[in-house]
């Protein structure tokens, strides 16, 4: 029998978590107290903000149903792992979906767990390789948890950091807001030594350190972090976004699959017009007609022509680009450096060790 009060309710709130109906007599025979006990506890819960639905006749019970507000929740230690599990193997990549209130999440979730949960967890992710299909780097789930900490803490972060250009440097900061882009973590952050507002890149982060000391958040000069950070890699505030519009030999599900989400959505397009606007081919198309079964790609972005050039070749599709005029030249320029790259000397392809798929 559990005469503690407080502990009779978590146990209680941890059966009514499970996705099912609880007769009353069986709540009361698992908590070893009264039919009369469990109601009063249900009440209890109730008036915590839990919505408890019950239900009337012999087969009638209890049942944790969705309410207006989020509850706190009561995991057990399975559930908790494999949150904590997920939560680290998402943030670590920057996975679409997974953005700075998943980090949070992940925090907090790691700030009460058990030295043994939190072991689990740290073995399990070891042992274990995620196939992920984000472009950027990867990041110890650590860092992120205690900038995320920090944030939430309004508290000041000290990290070593490491530009782009090699050079090595200690920073303390006061951390405003965490923002991914898809493929990248940044902070964005005020540099207390440089007395400014910068932005850093996660994965170039080490040994971040909350030092315990608070501070009155400033107002940041954009009043968004997203966009602060847009200014901050494009190097100015008026930076160009340009449309882009390409078709695939490939139906739109295939190349959606291997098509970052940033990018946009696929559209099936049996066919197109001639080569109107001078597009350039990935491959071989020249009379920029896509056959049945292909499909088309349009979209915006500020990200650099190359980069979208790139990524666009990784496909793995024959494609064309119609538009912009820099992202054809781009391709074109791209496509002639990787030709004569591959070239050997002679002109005519080497017999190289090949390896087997």
């Amino acid at each position: 029998m559990t005469t503690d009060t407080p502990a009779r309710l978590l146990q209680l709130l941890s059966l009514l978590q499970t996705p099912r109906e609880w007769p009353g007599g069986e709540l009361a025979d698992r908590l070893g107290v009264s039919r009369r006990t469990v109601r009063r506890d249900i009440d209890r819960l109730r008036e915590l903000g839990y919505p408890v639905q019950a239900t009337m006749g012999s087969d009638g019970g209890y049942r944790l149903v969705a309410g207006k507000a989020m509850p706190p929740l009561v995991l057990d230690d399975e559930e908790a792992v494999a949150i904590a599990v997920g939560l680290r193997a998402g943030a670590g990549h920057a996975l679409e979906g997974v953005d700075e209130a998943s980090v949070r999440a992940l925090a907090k979730l790691e700030q009460v767990l058990p030295a043994r949960l939190r072991h689990r967890v740290s073995t399990l992710q070891a042992a274990t390789t995620p196939l992920t299909s984000g472009d950027g780097a990867s990041i110890a789930p650590e860092t992120l948890t205690v900038m995320a900490s920090t944030v939430a803490g309004q508290e000041r972060l000290r990290f070593a950091y490491r530009a782009k250009d090699g050079t090595e440097s200690r920073r303390l900061t006061e951390p405003y807001r965490l923002v991914s882009t898809g493929r990248r973590w940044y902070l964005v952050a005020y540099d207390l030594d440089r007395q400014d507002w910068r932005t850093f890149r996660v994965d170039r982060v080490r040994d971040p350190f909350a030092t315990g000391a608070r501070f009155a958040p400033r107002e940041l000069p954009t009043g968004s972090a997203a966009e602060y950070l847009r200014r901050s890699i494009h190097g100015r505030a008026d930076a160009r976004t340009y449309e882009y519009d390409v078709t695939f030999e490939a139906p739109a599900e295939l190349v959606a699959a291997r098509l970052p989400s940033w990018l946009g959505t696929p559209t099936p397009d049996l066919a197109h017009d001639g080569d109107q606007n001078g597009s350039v081919n990935g491959s071989s198309n020249s009379n920029g007609e896509t056959r049945e079964g292909g499909c088309r790609l349009r979209g915006s972005t500020s990200d650099p022509v190359e980069w979208v050039a790139v990524r666009l070749a990784m496909l793995g599709y024959e494609f064309s680009v119609r538009e912009p005029r820099e992202l054809i030249d781009c391709v074109r320029e791209l496509g002639g450096r990787l030709e004569r790259a591959a070239a050997t000397k002679g002109g005519s392809g080497g017999e190289g060790d090949r390896s087997r798929g």
